[in-house]
């Protein structure tokens, strides 16, 4: 049930020294093509990098929140084109979290780490590091990069009673 995958589904910073089989990361990396967009635009384009190297040099793209990168067995960097239509954060964002659930579904972990809008360093922002790193041309945004790999930490799931009901307001805001 799809709920089950929604509340067993976390966020995985440690990995296992182990690769990513091809055809796992061929049905993720379909999932993402599958994704709904904006008037059917797909602003999105996506990097594979399994390259340690390259893996390596993704895991400094921020100042923090992206070294747990260096033991991933594959990423994704999401980028979109930011001309092909104003909704291009949003349908990025998309594709990105039905590539994390399609993981999860087939047993893969992952962790989205937020490039748009940070920083590399004080002067550079993560961004351009990412672009330089990867050769991306200037029309494209780079939105994330989703690791991958298999789980090496133990995560319970969400428990439903902790779940922030309160966040929910029917017919107006506060009821």
């Amino acid at each position: 049930m799809f709920i089950e995958l929604l509340k067993t589904r976390r966020s995985i910073r440690r990995y296992q020294d182990r690769p990513l089989e091809k055809e796992k990361l061929e049905t993720i990396l379909k999932s993402a093509l599958l994704s709904p967009s904006s008037r059917g635009t797909r602003p999105w384009q996506f990097v594979v990098v399994t390259d340690r190297a390259a893996l390596m040099k993704l895991a400094a793209c921020k100042e923090h929140g992206s070294a747990f990168l260096k033991g991933a067995a594959a990423a994704v960097v999401v980028l979109a084109d930011t001309a092909a239509c104003e909704a291009w954060v949003e349908d990025a964002s998309i594709a990105s979290v039905i590539m994390q659930l399609t993981a999860h579904a087939l047993g893969v972990g992952s962790c989205w780490i937020q490039v748009r809008g940070r920083q590399h360093s004080r002067d550079v922002k993560a961004e351009d590091y990412v672009r330089d790193a990867l050769g991306v041309p200037e029309e494209y945004a780079v939105e994330s990069i989703i690791a991958f790999g298999y789980a090496d930490e133990p995560k319970t799931p969400h428990p439903e009673p902790q779940l922030p009901h309160a966040k929910v307001h029917f017919e107006s805001y506060g009821r």
